[in-house]
């Protein structure tokens, strides 16, 4: 019999300066047994990164047709495709096309997530985003991980602090070019 999802709650306080967005949010995140704890751990930051009216996680691996995370408009359009991790070019240039906006939130060395859609054929691909963290830091927040979490997240000037159940983190946030 195949591993089933395990399910992670995060109790969050989310204090983000650089956009004012101020907030105590519950995510559930559901971690597939073939998602790294980096990824899912990524994916969640990206989610409050991201953090507006509309904001939600995508069905899973199964759900092909999204991202990572999305967010919807009042009417269900797509405005924000937000992928996780390496995302190949051709799911960027799919969610390019559909959304008002694409961005990539990455717990891998950055060189190499450009590397891997350099050359290829990107709607807007120039406006596209990278955002990756500080090395370690996904590491470290992986270590504190548990099923049950509080975090506190800030965010100012482009810098992020994070206690996760305890310890204590921080890290610039990275942002460049994908292309």
């Amino acid at each position: 019999m195949a591993a089933g999802a395990v399910m992670h709650t995060f109790e969050v306080q989310l204090a983000d300066v650089d956009r004012g967005v101020y907030d105590e949010v519950t995510v559930r995140a559901a971690r597939h047994p073939s998602e790294t704890d980096a990824y899912m751990v990524t994916r969640v930051l990206a989610y409050l990164l991201e953090y507006e009216d509309g904001v939600a996680f995508s069905g899973g691996i199964s759900a092909t047709e999204e991202p990572a995370v999305l967010i919807r408009d009042a009417t269900g359009r797509i405005t924000a495709w937000i992928e996780v991790g390496a995302p190949d070019a051709g799911r960027l240039h799919f969610g390019s096309k559909l959304a008002d906006r694409t961005t990539v939130y990455t717990h891998r060395d950055p060189a190499k997530v450009r590397a891997g859609v350099a050359g290829k054929t990107i709607h807007r691909g120039e406006d596209i985003v990278l955002h990756s963290f500080d090395r370690g830091f996904i590491d470290a927040a992986v270590d504190a991980l548990a099923r049950r979490n509080t975090m506190t997240l800030s965010v100012t000037e482009r810098q992020l602090y994070l206690d996760l159940n305890g310890t204590a983190l921080s890290s610039a946030i990275h942002d460049q070019p994908l292309v």
